[in-house]
This record gives structure tokens, C-alpha cells and sequence, in this order.
């Protein structure tokens, strides 16, 4: 109870007591810290997907800015030879603000990834995002088959539905490319499951009509439970190495990163970026209220 009240009120606390925790789960505020972390990545077996910190926007200006500076980091990564791809989340490209703007903005993005043989991937964010930025994710994929991607939610009750209707965009040479989160927007329960085995099952639901179905999946989870269960499943459907991959998020349950990989398997790693830390920041300690304890420790142990 203490650590979900202090999670909440963290928003409150200095920024450099925040960044104390922080600095753990997000590469570093620059460009240059998020080539070096991927690098190192690289090297030591994983694959990654970047995030530039920032979303919800309120003027056209910014969804330029931050155009411009995720097509600057689309060059830098294939100069530099790192191997990922990049997430996106429309509300920073104005989502909110104009649906054609962001739409503009975002095509920018993915011509900018065809151009260097890399990867979009659209994030997925709170439910009254979720039919625009299904939306955006049929028209880009349309535009550009092969170079974008989209995330969905399991705990969302609409989400079984929303991967059947994208079925029709699954084809065998530009089959979908689907990661599969829990999901961690705080959400009503009249349109999301709120109980954990209940997520979890509905999350296992969806994973098995993917794969069945030879979509490709980015098995994104930090539960044990289910990088085991989807580990059976792809013995079961016998799904080929290059079919599926699982993904973590950066500083996130390391030790079972390594298992996955030891395995066999492929891993990415979700690279957040960006003088944008704080709100992500407070998330993760929402989503996860027990690491507030370690925030607290790390606080006087750094003083």
C-alpha cells in the first residue's frame, strides 16, 4: 500500500531523485547514449527497437521537431551499422492534434526506414488511442508492406477482435508483424481484463492465434509464466527461428533476457531515449509500485 501511494506521488518528487531509479531503465537523454547502449547490445547477442522519448504533443511544431529528430536517428543507426528498428507513438507525431498531420509525419518516418533498410513500428497507447492508431497502422502497411509494424494490447477486451480484422492485411509476402504486450495504461474495467491470471490467459489466447496463424510476433513479457508457455507453443507449431522473437524492455528482468537467449531464441531490447524520461519513468513505477522500495534505497545510499 505505501509503495503504490509513493508511486503515485513520485511525479511530485525532484527530478534528479527520479533519475536515481531512472537511469537504470533509459539509455540517456542524447542520440550519442542511445547508439552507445544499442552497440553494446549488439554485441552481446540482442536485438534492439529505440524509442525517443515523448508523446501527447499540443502544436504542429513539436510533431515536426520530433520528425525531424527520429528521421536524424533512422541515418545515424544505419551509418553507425546498429542492428534494430525503431517504435513510434503517434501522439507525439499529433495524434491529438490533426489525424492527417500525423499520418504525414508518420509516412515521413516509414519512407525514411524503407530508404535504410530498417523497421516502424507503432506503438500502442491508451484505449482512446487504440481505433486511430489501428487506423494509421492499416494505411501505412498498405503504403509500405514490409516496413511497419504494430503493437496490441492483451488486457484490452477489443483486442482478439482487432487481430482477426487485421488478418486481412496477412500475406505471405508481407505477412503482419505483431507485438503482443500485456498492455499498461491504467484502463476501466469495462474494456479491460484487471485480473493477472485473467491477462495472462487472454494474452496465451492471442499469442496461439498468431502463431498458429503464422503471423510474425514480438512475444513482449517480462512473466516468466509466459516466455515459458510461449516457449511450448512454438515447439508445438514448430515455428522457425526467423518467424518469431521475444522482447524486453531495457534494464528490465536481465537475468531471463539471458535465459531467452541461451535458449536459442531471439531477444530485443526496448531502448527508451530522450530529456522526455519523466512520464515513461512514472509509468514503470505505476506498472510496477515494489521497485519504489529500491528508488528509496538508491536515494540514500546516493546521498
Amino acid at each position: 500500500m505505501i509503495n503504490n501511494l509513493i508511486a503515485k506521488t513520485l511525479k511530485y518528487f525532484p527530478k534528479s531523485l527520479i533519475w536515481i531509479f531512472s537511469k537504470k531503465y533509459i539509455a540517456g537523454e542524447h542520440i550519442e547514449d542511445a547508439i552507445d547502449a544499442c552497440r553494446e547490445l549488439n554485441k552481446n547477442g540482442f536485438m534492439v527497437t529505440v524509442d525517443l522519448l515523448g508523446e501527447n504533443i499540443a502544436h504542429p511544431e513539436e510533431a515536426q521537431s520530433y520528425t525531424q529528430q527520429y528521421i536524424e536517428l533512422i541515418r545515424r543507426f544505419h551509418q553507425e551499422a546498429i542492428y534494430g528498428n525503431f517504435s513510434v507513438k503517434p501522439s507525439m507525431f499529433g495524434l491529438h492534434v490533426n489525424l492527417e498531420t500525423c499520418f504525414k509525419n508518420l509516412c515521413c518516418l516509414v519512407q525514411t526506414a524503407d530508404l535504410n533498410d530498417t523497421y516502424i513500428r507503432i506503438d500502442m497507447e491508451d484505449s482512446s488511442c487504440t481505433s486511430d492508431e489501428i487506423m494509421l497502422f492499416r494505411r501505412l502497411k498498405t503504403a509500405y508492406p514490409n516496413r511497419v509494424g504494430l503493437v496490441l494490447q492483451a488486457y484490452l477486451k477489443r483486442t482478439s477482435d482487432d487481430i482477426r480484422r487485421l488478418m486481412d492485411l496477412h500475406h505471405g509476402n508481407s505477412p503482419l508483424n505483431i507485438r503482443l504486450c500485456k498492455g499498461i495504461y491504467i484502463e476501466d474495467q469495462k474494456i479491460a481484463y484487471k485480473d493477472f491470471q485473467e491477462i495472462r490467459d487472454h494474452y496465451m489466447e492471442d499469442l496461439d492465434f498468431l502463431l498458429r496463424n503464422e503471423v510474425y510476433v514480438g512475444i513482449a513479457t517480462h512473466d516468466k509464466y509466459l516466455v515459458d508457455k510461449a516457449i511450448a507453443l512454438i515447439e508445438k507449431y514448430n515455428v522457425p527461428g526467423d518467424k518469431y522473437e521475444f522482447q524486453m524492455l531495457y534494464g528490465v528482468t536481465p537475468g531471463l533476457g539471458q535465459m531467452i537467449l541461451k535458449k536459442g531464441h531471439r531477444l530485443r531490447i526496448y531502448v527508451p531515449y530522450g530529456v522526455d524520461w519523466l512520464n515513461y519513468s512514472i509509468r514503470r513505477l505505476n506498472e510496477n509500485p515494489d521497485i519504489v522500495s529500491h528508488v528509496i534505497k538508491a536515494i540514500f545510499i546516493s546521498h
